[in-house]
């Protein structure tokens, strides 16, 4: 016959555990967002400027970033491999919030701003670019750590 007595170490320990996680937790960290400086695409000067080419980030830290569109052009801001290897929270755009498991593009067909919440996963160092935009140096990283 077969005994369940020397599994109970092992079943108590369990039911110990559970739900220990949000003990020592200190808080939800993507509640609490480290603000990144705004990305803002074109100026009076120069149509294709972007006020950053490179955010420094690290994996479990929550961040939101303001993407502000001047205007100047019609932008698409797009970083597929980036997006692929972050947890998105969601997106604020006007009094919109979309909550959505992956981000393609935000396209700014005039002057507007959207922000951007999301956790870092892996890390590496992903592209982000205005599609078609490019060679007129349009182009930054996100660099994880």
């Amino acid at each position: 016959m077969f005994s369940l007595r020397p599994l109970m170490p092992v079943a108590l320990l369990v039911i110990c555990l559970l739900g220990t996680d949000r003990l020592f937790a200190a808080g939800d960290l993507t509640r609490r967002p480290t603000t990144l400086p705004d990305l803002t695409l074109g100026h009076l000067d120069n149509d294709f400027a972007m006020s950053e080419t490179e955010y420094q980030l690290e994996t479990g830290q929550a961040y939101r970033l303001k993407i502000i569109s001047s205007g100047q052009k019609e932008y698409a801001f797009q970083a597929p491999a980036f997006f692929r290897s972050v947890h998105l929270r969601k997106v604020e755009a006007g009094d919109v919030e979309i909550k959505t498991a992956f981000l393609h593009e935000l396209e700014f067909e005039k002057p507007g701003e959207a922000e951007i919440f999301f956790t870092p996963l892996v890390p590496g160092r992903y592209q982000f670019y205005m599609k078609g935009l490019e060679q007129r140096g349009m182009v930054g990283h996100f660099v994880v750590k």
